[in-house]
C-alpha cells in the first residue's frame, strides 16, 4: 500500500511514529505537507499536486490537521476523498472536532454528558452567562485555543467579567464552563480507534495550574477507566464521526463529563505514559479499512 502522512513537519513525534510504524507493515509512506497541495477541483478529473507533480497511487492518507490550518487542512482532506482516496478521519469529522462548539453541541443533543456550559453574544448578557455555570470559580475558553492556551481559570464574579470583557474586545468567540471541583485538577485522556479505547492516561496539572495539559508542564499515569467512561469516549468519538481520536473526560459526582474530542490526539504522552505501540494499532486499523473498501469495490464489480 501507499499512504501518505498529512503533516507540516516529519520530525514531529507522532509523525515519526506513524511513519515507523506504517514502514514496519511493509508499506510505502511519504509525508505531505497540506499547505504545499495545490487541489484541481473539475467533475471530469479532480486531483491534487504536491510540489508541482501529481499525487497518484495512494490508498490512504493520515490527517495530522492542526488547528492553525484547519480550513486549507480540511479543504485537502475532502479533496482526498473527492478523488477516492481513504482518510483515516474524514473532512466532515475533523471540522466538527475543531469546532468547540458546535462538537459540544452534537455531544449534548446525544445525550453525552458535559460541563455546565454557556454561550452569548452580546455584551451585556455576561451576568446571565456567569450564572448559566454556576457562577464562580469557572473556565472561561476561547474557540480557537489548543493544548491549554486560551483557557483560563476565573475565581471571582469580577475576574470573570473582565475575561469577558477582555475577550469580547479582542472580538473572540468562547466558551464559559463550570469548574469542577471534584475532578481536582486531573482528566483522562481516551485514545479511540475504531469502536475501541485502546489506552488511556489521567494527566494532573502543575500544583499552581489548574490545566491537566502535558504540554502546560503537567504529568500523566496509566490508568484503568471505568465502563461508563469507556463507552463515553467511544460514543464521542462515534458522534463526531472519527476513526481515531483523543477523548478528554472528568470525573464528576454525576459521572464522566466529556470535554473536548481531539482529532490529531499527539502520540509522545499516550505512548510514553502507557508503553503501548498507538502508532502501530493506528497503521494496522489504517491497513484493515483499506483492505475491507477493497473488497467492497471488487464485490460490487462482481
Amino acid at each position: 500500500m501507499k499512504i501518505a502522512i498529512l503533516s507540516r513537519d516529519p520530525k514531529l513525534y507522532s509523525t515519526r511514529r506513524l511513519m515507523e510504524a506504517v514502514r514496519a507493515r511493509d508499506h510505502d509512506v511519504r509525508v505531505v505537507d497540506p499547505l504545499r497541495c495545490t487541489m484541481n477541483i473539475t467533475a471530469d478529473r479532480p486531483d491534487i499536486h504536491y510540489k508541482g507533480e501529481t499525487l497518484t497511487g495512494l490508498d490512504a492518507v493520515i490527517p495530522r490537521i492542526g488547528a492553525s490550518i484547519s480550513f486549507y487542512g480540511t479543504a485537502v482532506v475532502r479533496q482526498f476523498e473527492t478523488i477516492g482516496i481513504f482518510a483515516l478521519n474524514s473532512s466532515v469529522a475533523i471540522a466538527r472536532a475543531r469546532d468547540k462548539l458546535h462538537c459540544l453541541q452534537l455531544l449534548a443533543r446525544k445525550g453525552i454528558g458535559l460541563p455546565a456550559t454557556g454561550f452569548a453574544n452580546r455584551p451585556d448578557d455576561h451576568q446571565d452567562l456567569i450564572d448559566l455555570v454556576g457562577g464562580p470559580p469557572m473556565i472561561i475558553k476561547l474557540l480557537e485555543g489548543t493544548q491549554g492556551r486560551g483557557v483560563v481559570l476565573a475565581e471571582t464574579r469580577k475576574a470573570a467579567q473582565s475575561v469577558i470583557e477582555a475577550f469580547r474586545n479582542l472580538q473572540a468567540h468562547f466558551l464559559v464552563q463550570e469548574f469542577v471541583r471534584e475532578a481536582r485538577g486531573t482528566d483522562l485522556r481516551c485514545f479511540v480507534i475504531g469502536d475501541e479505547v485502546i489506552a488511556s492516561m489521567r494527566r494532573r496539572g502543575r500544583a499552581d495550574e489548574f490545566r491537566a495539559n502535558l504540554h502546560r508542564g503537567g504529568s500523566a499515569e496509566r490508568v484503568e477507566i471505568t465502563e461508563p467512561e469507556r463507552a463515553t469516549a467511544i460514543r464521542a468519538a462515534q458522534i463526531v464521526g472519527l476513526s481515531v481520536s483523543g477523548v478528554d473526560i472528568l470525573r464528576s459526582d454525576r459521572g464522566p463529563l466529556v470535554l473536548e474530542v481531539n482529532s490529531s490526539p499527539g502520540l509522545r504522552g499516550i505512548e510514553e505514559t502507557t508503553k503501548q505501540d498507538i502508532a502501530g494499532l493506528i497503521a494496522a486499523f489504517v491497513e484493515k479499512r483499506v483492505l475491507q473498501k477493497r473488497a467492497v469495490r471488487e464485490e460490487a464489480r462482481g
